[in-house]
């Protein structure tokens, strides 16, 4: 599987555009704010039906339009899917595949698998639990429907037992058994995500172990530990929080608290590991990402590679290259702002590729 073509209207800063890619490797180039980034976004809008770095969709409408369009077009061997997305100020985000339009977009979710390495990424370091287990979630939601749709559910339930909280709270009363009900939905639903989350961990920790020792060279001790608030029966957990839940006015234990230890030699490497040992163990982290995603779905998901060069060390980027230019990675895109610099790091690798110049949003190929 691999995206063969690209077309933009009104979306970010371009105002329209289209490329053909080459089935390996894509490199965009250029300065810094002419558009590459935007690219990669516009790619990941294919695949997630959502923007990596907006979380409102209206956000990504190029300025003074009211609208923005996006379409793709990936070749999967015998046949050729079309997909779409549109989406106008104030309306309903319009999501299609091969021109029909989806009811739900999470049925959309794990048909094009795609894993993004950014500078951004060091947020799963320093950021807050919220953000590893996005990271959970949004690997295991790739190749697990039923995971994604409990997932869903879980929320929805979780909103209307902090509502019922706050209702006590305010009025000064308590109903046990209208708690009840929200608490036998909480159970249901997020028993099979925790059971899902330790399972797909189990699986995961020793393909990260092995790329992060294939990266550093060295004899490091990582570790990445699961943290979560139901370590007995998930019922009895809820039931021992009720009187501080209704104190919080918010559901205090549950697999919406669960969270992610990275560890360097048994310390939290957030406080004691180096910049380059922070990148490297996120560098793993993505790549067992992919490995994995790519084994359960038995596809090779698109790889994109954002501005690489603020992430990682001439050595460290040359084992990078080494690693996603062997047959065991699909189609990659890249961008830098170096034509040269690609041309070269590439061409020691014989690669097939395109390479891109990206300037005021306008792209033309150079290679």
């Amino acid at each position: 599987m691999y995206l063969k073509q690209l077309s933009l209207i009104n979306f970010k800063n371009y105002v329209e555009a289209s490329v053909l890619f080459h089935p390996k490797l894509n490199c965009f180039t250029g300065t810094n704010g002419m558009g590459k980034t935007n690219l990669l976004d516009a790619i990941y809008y294919l695949s997630f039906c959502k923007s990596c770095f907006n979380t409102v969709d209206s956000q990504s409408i190029s300025f003074e339009h009211d609208f923005f369009m996006i379409q793709g077009l990936f070749d999967k061997g015998m046949e050729i899917d079309e997909i779409y997305c549109g989406i106008k100020r104030a309306q309903k985000k319009v999501f299609k595949r091969n021109k029909k339009e989806y009811e739900k977009l999470s049925d959309h979710i794990g048909l094009f698998p795609l894993v993004m390495i950014s500078p951004a990424d060091i947020i799963l370091i320093s950021g807050g639990s919220d953000q590893r287990r996005r990271f959970i979630d949004g690997i295991i939601s790739q190749f697990d429907k039923l995971y994604l749709e409990n997932l869903v559910q879980y929320n929805h339930v979780l909103q209307q037992r902090n509502a019922l909280l706050k209702y006590f709270y305010t009025t000064r009363s308590f109903d046990a058994i209208s708690l009840e009900v929200w608490d036998e939905q909480l159970v249901k639903y997020g028993s099979y995500i925790h059971d899902a989350r330790e399972k797909f961990l189990k699986e995961f920790i020793p393909v990260f172990e092995s790329y992060y020792k294939l990266i550093s060279e060295n004899n490091e001790q990582v570790g990445l530990q699961y943290v979560s608030t139901i370590n007995q029966d998930y019922k009895t957990a809820l039931q021992n929080a009720i009187k501080k839940d209704c104190a919080l006015e918010h559901t205090s234990v549950g697999i919406h608290r669960d969270d992610l230890d990275f560890l360097l030699n048994n310390n939290p490497i957030k406080k004691f590991a180096s910049q380059g040992q922070q990148k490297t163990y996120l560098l793993a982290l993505k790549l067992a990402q992919y490995e994995f995603i790519k084994n359960k779905k038995g596809v090779k998901p698109l790889l994109l590679l954002d501005d690489i060069h603020d992430k990682l060390d001439a050595q460290r980027l040359k084992k990078l290259i080494e690693i996603v230019a062997s047959s065991e990675f699909g189609q990659i895109f890249i961008t830098d702002t170096h034509t040269e610099r690609m041309q070269n790091l590439f061409g020691k690798n014989n690669l097939d590729r395109k390479i891109f110049r990206v300037e005021n949003a306008e792209i033309s190929e150079v290679d």
